[in-house]
C-alpha cells in the first residue's frame, strides 16, 4: 500500500508540475518573443547528422512590420477559417478524413491534413514534428492554450515569426532577408502568395527560385485570389 501511495503522489506532483509549468510558459509567450523553437533545434541536429553546417536564419519582427498580406496569404493557403474557429476548424477535419478515406479505398498514397494556424504554431513552439498520437494530443491541448491565452493577432505573429519557410529560415523576415533580399514589411501581395504555397513542404520548396516561381504560379495565382474571397485579417488601423 505504501508503494502505491507514493507512485501516487509521484504522479500527482507531476502532473502539478506539468499544468503549471505548460500554461506558465503559453503565458509568457503571450508577451515575449519566441526567439528559439524546438523545430530550430531539431533541424541544427539534423544538419549535424548529415554532415552539414549548422544553419539557422531567424529574427523576430512584431507583427506591424511584417507586410498586411502575409496573414491574409497564409490564411487562403492554410487556414481560411482562422478568424471564425477556436483552434480546432471541425469542418475541415472532417473533409480531410472522408478524403483520405476515400484515397486509402482507391489505393491513393495520399494524405490531407487538416491542421489549423494555431495548431501548427502549438507544434513549432512547444513541440515537435511527427504524427504519433501522443504528438497530437498534445498539440491539442497547446492549441486550447493558446487559443485560452492569446489573441488572435498574437497567434498570427507568432507563427509568422517561428514557421519553418525554407531550409534553415524560420519567419517572416528571414524568408525575406533570403529569398526577396528586403525586409518583411515590404513584402508584395505576389511574394507573400509564393511564400505560402511553399508552406506544406518549405525545405523542398524554394520561394527564392525562379524555377519554384513559374512552376507554381498557377498555385500563387490561386493563393492571391483566394486573399480577396476569405474575412480579411484585421490591421492595427481597423
Amino acid at each position: 500500500m505504501r508503494f502505491f501511495r507514493i507512485v501516487g503522489k509521484c504522479i500527482k506532483w507531476t502532473l502539478i508540475f506539468f499544468f503549471t509549468s505548460t500554461i506558465l510558459a503559453v503565458i509568457i509567450y503571450r508577451f515575449v518573443p519566441v526567439y528559439y523553437t524546438p523545430l530550430m533545434a531539431i533541424r541544427s541536429v539534423e544538419q549535424l547528422v548529415d554532415g552539414k553546417s549548422v544553419t539557422c536564419h531567424h529574427k523576430w519582427v512584431s507583427l506591424d512590420k511584417i507586410s498586411t498580406h502575409l496573414p491574409n496569404a497564409v490564411m487562403a493557403s492554410e487556414d481560411q477559417r482562422f478568424l471564425e474557429h477556436s483552434g480546432f476548424d471541425w469542418k475541415a477535419i472532417k473533409e480531410a478524413h472522408e478524403e483520405n478515406i476515400k484515397n486509402k479505398e482507391q489505393g491513393k498514397n495520399k494524405f490531407r491534413g487538416a491542421s489549423t494556424i494555431s495548431q501548427q504554431t502549438a507544434k513549432n513552439v512547444f513541440l515537435w514534428p511527427g504524427r504519433s498520437w501522443v504528438r497530437k494530443g498534445l498539440e491539442a491541448y497547446f492549441t486550447f492554450l493558446i487559443e485560452l491565452f492569446w489573441s488572435k493577432e498574437r497567434i498570427m505573429e507568432v507563427y509568422l515569426n517561428s514557421i519553418e519557410m525554407g531550409d534553415g529560415i524560420y519567419g517572416a523576415e528571414a524568408v525575406a532577408n533570403q529569398h526577396f533580399k528586403k525586409s518583411a514589411a515590404l513584402l508584395t501581395k505576389s511574394e507573400c502568395a509564393i511564400i505560402a504555397s511553399t508552406l506544406p513542404d518549405p525545405r523542398r520548396r524554394n520561394s527564392g527560385d525562379p524555377a519554384y516561381r513559374k512552376k507554381w504560379d498557377k498555385r500563387r495565382r490561386n493563393i492571391e485570389r483566394q486573399m480577396t474571397l476569405i474575412r480579411p485579417f484585421p490591421t492595427k488601423k481597423e
